[in-house]
């Protein structure tokens, strides 16, 4: 090999072990110093005039019945009032647009419910809680421990799903195809929990809902499960995967897709947050098997967000982690300690943490 082969050699091998570090990672902080802990944020296109370019509107929700809601792209917030729920924690927000947004709080009993808004916020619409799950079932629910709200997602301003601690052994499962009514699937059609086994209500990403037939969903305490199924619910796939689930405060807290249908599962032990073991793992067969990631986040992270085909983001309470190679890798980059985060497309990522942090991803372009 020549020397000038040689030279061009190094600078390729340079350049490709460089790849990662070309684009800086940061957070844009939007507000923060709010008595409140976000774990909820979601976000969506709208339109204010059919012949001006689109808007973003961001929802984002949390303890001490908080809702804050920005028409701008995250540079100005308005905080909105739900009257009886003043002193509910909000832990999962789908915004449909900038009027429309579904609200669930997580709590034991009466503390789980689910609203809906179709005026901005106005006005918040109770459109299920304790008393609708025992009209829906024939014994009655224990309302200080049974019903727990974990979840919430949906694929159209009508069609949603709420995922539900388990209740007599099975997770619940709530669906509504009018935006109006929600209901259980059928008991026999509930998916079956595992000895101790329940979901975590942390960030508001243990549900991701594909389509109105097929969805995934993730468990902790003492095991960590993928639940997949393809046919509304009708019949369900279950895989364990490789992240710790060693106690009650362990387990998956978080899962997405890419657009190249890599899945990837975060999570971790909450109560020892700095523990970098066991904490991603990935699949590329839709969740029938699992691998850990070559190299780990560098402690719990409560949540992740496809970036693009092949980059997700993770976060947690001890800082952010970033892969680009479909999970396998990842790398921490400074941020803010942050619980939740939603990704409406590559540009616009979003976080929610303690004292009302909420933050924008910035990805700097190569120099």
């Amino acid at each position: 090999m020549s020397c000038r082969s040689k030279a061009r050699f190094l600078l390729f091998f340079i350049f490709v072990l460089g790849l990662p570090a070309v684009h800086a990672q940061s957070w844009k902080t939007l507000t923060a110093g709010i008595d409140t802990n976000l774990r909820g944020i979601s976000a969506a296109y709208y339109s204010a005039d059919p012949s001006k370019p689109l808007k973003i509107a961001v929802w984002t929700s949390g303890s001490n019945g908080t809702v804050l809601r920005s028409l701008d792209d995250g540079k100005n917030w308005s905080r909105l009032s739900v009257r009886g729920g003043e002193s509910l924690d909000f832990r999962g927000i789908v915004a449909v647009g900038d009027q429309i947004a579904y609200l669930m709080s997580s709590g034991e009993g009466d503390k789980s419910r689910i609203y809906k808004t179709t005026d901005g916020g106005k006005s918040w619409q109770l459109q299920y809680g304790v008393r609708s799950l025992y009209l829906q079932t024939s014994s009655r629910v224990d309302e200080n421990k049974s019903f727990f709200l974990d979840s919430i997602a949906c694929v159209s301003d009508k069609s949603c799903l709420a995922l539900g601690d388990p209740i007599d052994g099975k997770f619940l499962i709530l669906q509504t195809n009018d935006g109006q009514n929600w209901k259980s699937l059928p008991q026999q059609n509930l998916p079956t929990a595992l000895a101790k086994e329940g979901a975590f209500a942390a960030s508001n990403s243990n549900l991701v809902v594909e389509s109105e037939s097929e969805l995934y969903f993730v468990t902790g305490g003492f095991n960590a499960r993928v639940l997949h199924t393809t046919d509304a619910g009708k019949t369900w796939s279950a895989s364990p995967v490789p992240v710790a689930a060693d106690n009650a405060s362990s387990g998956v807290f978080a899962i997405t897709r890419s657009i190249e249908s890599q899945i990837v599962a975060v999570g971790g032990d909450y109560s020892n947050p700095t523990i970098a073991l066991r904490i991603a793992a990935v699949s590329s067969d839709s969740a029938k098997s699992w691998q850990p990631a070559a190299q780990q986040p560098t402690g719990y992270r409560s949540a992740v967000v496809s970036a693009n085909e092949k980059s997700f983001v993770a976060v947690g309470p001890t800082g952010c982690d970033l892969s680009n190679d479909s999970g396998l890798h990842w790398k921490p980059f400074s941020g803010p300690p942050l619980n939740a985060l939603f990704a409406l497309d590559a540009n616009h990522i979003y976080a929610a943490g303690p004292k009302g942090t909420i933050a924008r991803f910035l990805v700097a372009p190569p120099k």
